[in-house]
């Protein structure tokens, strides 16, 4: 595993995000690349969630995060993994749906969208289970529970 830097921009302002030490674990763990690379994570709002979910894939409505691998031109060689934007509002709302602690479905979301810049895709179901495997083993490295579980029960505070 090589070093893997964050640039975090928040664009969200609201309560209840992680911290960037948090971010840089997670996507840390998820960067299976044996070369040191950058990665933009970008928290957004609904309205640029949308904007750019609606742009990019045709859907008028936010999603929980969007990947944007980075493609370079030939004969270029730049150390960029690409760019993930997370839509606060969305990630917040399917936690509570979900019964998750916050902390654990955004971590599902940076090693969800980490996974999709190194190539991964969950179109069918031999991808989608061998994506999810790995998801549920990174994210067992931080205490997380399988994220694909039925329902995790959200803890007494």
């Amino acid at each position: 595993m090589s070093e893997l830097t964050v640039d975090l921009q928040n664009m969200f302002s609201g309560p209840g995000l992680p911290d960037e030490s948090q971010f840089q674990a997670w996507a840390q763990a998820a960067w299976l690349g044996q070369a040191p690379s950058e990665v933009t994570i970008r928290i957004v709002d609904i309205e640029e969630g949308q904007a750019l979910n609606h742009q990019y894939r045709g859907k008028d409505k936010p999603t929980n995060v969007l990947s944007f691998p980075f493609e370079a031109p030939p004969g270029i060689t730049v150390a960029l993994a690409g760019d993930l934007v997370i839509c606060a509002p969305v990630v917040e709302r399917e936690a509570r749906e979900q019964h998750k602690e916050p902390a654990t479905h955004w971590a599902h979301m940076v090693v969800h969208g980490m996974l999709h810049l190194q190539g991964y895709d969950h179109i069918n179901n031999e991808d989608a289970e061998a994506m999810e495997a790995l998801e549920i083993r990174l994210l067992a490295q931080f205490g997380f529970g399988n994220p694909y579980a039925a329902e995790e029960t959200v803890k007494d505070s």
